[in-house]
């Protein structure tokens, strides 16, 4: 599943097309949509919101959900069944394998852009706030809370706990205050780290504990579907200290 920093360097790729106040010329693709009511209408904004990719348009907005294996071409096609096409005077954007939603009204009434880790907005009080009402979930449930920290996913999740020293077991409301500064602080720091590496295409060069054997201290590194999300969480237990 696309990360935030996935989908922030989406939104760049797109906007270096120049395509913000461009006009869709036509539409294709199997959706189920009604795709049709994009046409001669003009794009106002790219926006991205966690893993949210957003084209806005007077009074409503696309929203973009890749899923566990969605993707995109910008000016190319591939043989997957596309989903939507996007046709304006000189360039096509076609996605696959992803869900669409039309929004309607003002984005900016629908999205809290503080929740986002890699806005601007990133409002660290109220991720700060929401972890107190939310004490009694696992660590790695409450990385992975939208609501919370909007664009961190399974990746970022697993190299956070690593970095500070948390087993992914451990509850919010066990957690010393140093430790939830660094829960947040990590969130956010880790994302903008992951879209200077995935840029770099060095991301994976970089991971400490995501997908290993070993830590890098030298240490057997588990592997298991933990939490009330299930998702596949790589820890150490000999680094990472169980908060009960």
């Amino acid at each position: 599943m696309p990360e935030g920093p996935s989908i922030v360097i989406l939104k760049e790729l797109v906007e270096e097309l120049h395509l913000e106040g461009s006009t869709i010329l036509d539409v294709e693709g199997n959706t189920s949509i009604e795709k049709e009511r994009m046409i001669d209408k003009r794009i106002i904004a790219f926006k991205s919101w966690g893993k949210h990719f957003l084209i806005c348009f007077e009074g409503f907005t696309l929203k973009i959900h890749f899923l566990m294996f969605g993707t995109y071409l910008i000016n190319d096609k591939k043989e997957t069944p596309l989903r939507l096409g996007l046709i304006f005077k000189n360039d096509v954007l076609n996605f696959y394998t992803c869900s669409l939603k039309f929004i309607e009204g003002d984005i900016n009434e629908i999205y809290d852009w503080e929740t986002d880790v890699l806005s601007n907005q990133w409002n660290p009080s109220k991720a700060e706030s929401k972890l107190q009402e939310k004490g009694s979930a696992l660590v790695c449930d409450i990385l992975l809370d939208q609501n919370v920290f909007a664009g961190v996913g399974n990746i970022i999740k697993n190299e956070v706990l690593y970095r500070i020293g948390v087993h992914p077991l451990s509850t919010v409301e066990s957690l010393p205050p140093i430790k939830k500064e660094e829960l947040i602080k990590e969130a956010r720091q880790y994302s903008f780290d992951f879209l200077k590496w995935k840029k770099e295409y060095t991301l994976k060069k970089h991971w400490l504990i995501n997908t290993k054997s070993i830590c890098p201290l030298g240490h057997h590194v588990h592997k298991a579907h933990l939490g009330k999300t299930n998702r596949r969480t790589f820890f150490c237990v000999e680094c990472q200290k169980l908060y009960v």
